[in-house]
């Protein structure tokens, strides 16, 4: 099968941390590779490696059949980078922004023009496109950083955690346009803290944890190697969650999680909740809720990793000297 990204061995070292260590992925044609990894994993040095904005230090990386290293300016022609955070030109207007970047990819000043019109309707900002990006919002401002990174219509897209400090209704609004964007033949390699995000979105993802690919699949063929499940139980009576905690913790032999008048636990026994819900009915216990469920898949990625996906350490192999800086961020090459 040919892969429109694919990586073999990739090792990358800053001084003596490594950031990659060995990394393969592969992504198919027209699909989400979503790429899952606590804070300092290698996501970002992937995507710049895959970008052709920094060379590898041993392994191979191919973008369309092209060799990163060795073709990075046929690379750079079919991609297209949006970063963590919006880069566009602050001082220019939506219109200057995406005209500025179609004349330097070699568009005629028509052809331009009519671009930057396509796309400013493409993603909601029509009326906007003679106002200075400083005057638009934050979901207006990542609508219009993607949209620059499209000018060239390129047949990759890398999205590197591209909803951060996004409210919900503009993340919503971004992965519709992710959507469109696959349902019109593109492939995108999208990198996330947001586990629904990756859910939602992604048709296969990767986790990466020290620079090196952990696990792979669909999101529930992640899921189904987790043999633990979730119980969820809600005490109709909130005197009686102290009970309910009591007697949950005695079956099981673990402390249960409580949030509120809920108490949720980890169990891998799912003739566990039959016990458990004869044992409170004993008790007079009457709940409202008792529900086993699959894991989701920041379960999955905690146990995999033994870390939340949104984990606060900061970076820790390397990534914080090449995430922020670049001629691509929020555009294309």
């Amino acid at each position: 099968m040919t892969y429109a990204i694919e990586t073999e061995g990739l090792i990358k070292r800053f001084g003596k941390v490594t950031a990659l260590n060995g990394l393969d992925l592969t992504a198919r044609a027209g699909t989400v590779l979503g790429v899952l990894g606590p804070n300092g994993a290698g996501k970002t040095t992937a995507v710049r490696i895959l970008a052709s904005l920094l060379r590898p230090d041993a392994g191979v990386a191919r973008v369309c059949g092209y060799d990163v290293a060795r073709d990075p300016h046929e690379v750079r022609r079919i991609i297209g980078l949006t970063g963590q955070y919006a880069s566009v030109d602050q001082e220019l207007t939506g219109v200057q922004n995406l005209v500025m970047v179609a004349r330097l990819l070699g568009l005629s000043r028509p052809a331009s023009k009519q671009r930057a019109a396509e796309l400013l309707e493409r993603f909601g900002l029509a009326h906007a496109g003679d106002r200075k990006a400083q005057t638009y919002s934050g979901g207006m401002r990542r609508r219009l950083d993607l949209a620059v990174s499209l000018v060239g219509d390129p047949a990759v897209l890398y999205l590197d955690e591209p909803t951060t400090g996004l409210d919900p209704q503009s993340r919503y609004e971004l992965w519709d346009i992710v959507r469109d964007l696959v349902a019109g033949g593109s492939t995108v390699l999208l990198t996330t803290q947001y586990m629904d995000e990756a859910d939602r979105l992604a048709d296969d993802i990767v986790v990466i944890d020290g620079g090196v690919a952990i696990a792979s699949g669909t999101s529930e063929e992640l899921k189904a190697k987790t043999d633990r499940q979730t119980l969820e139980i809600q005490p109709a009576d909130p005197d009686r969650l102290a009970d309910t905690i009591r007697i949950v913790t005695e079956l099981s032999g673990s402390q249960p999680v409580v949030s509120g008048n809920r108490l949720r636990i980890q169990v891998n026994d799912t003739a566990l909740p039959g016990t458990v819900l004869r044992l409170l009915d004993g008790a007079g216990i009457e709940v409202t809720e008792l529900a086993l469920r699959r894991p989701s898949l920041d379960e999955v990625f905690l146990s995999l990793t033994g870390r939340t996906a949104r984990d606060a350490s900061g970076p820790v192999s390397g990534e914080a000297a090449t995430a922020g800086a670049g001629p691509m961020e929020g555009g294309r090459p």
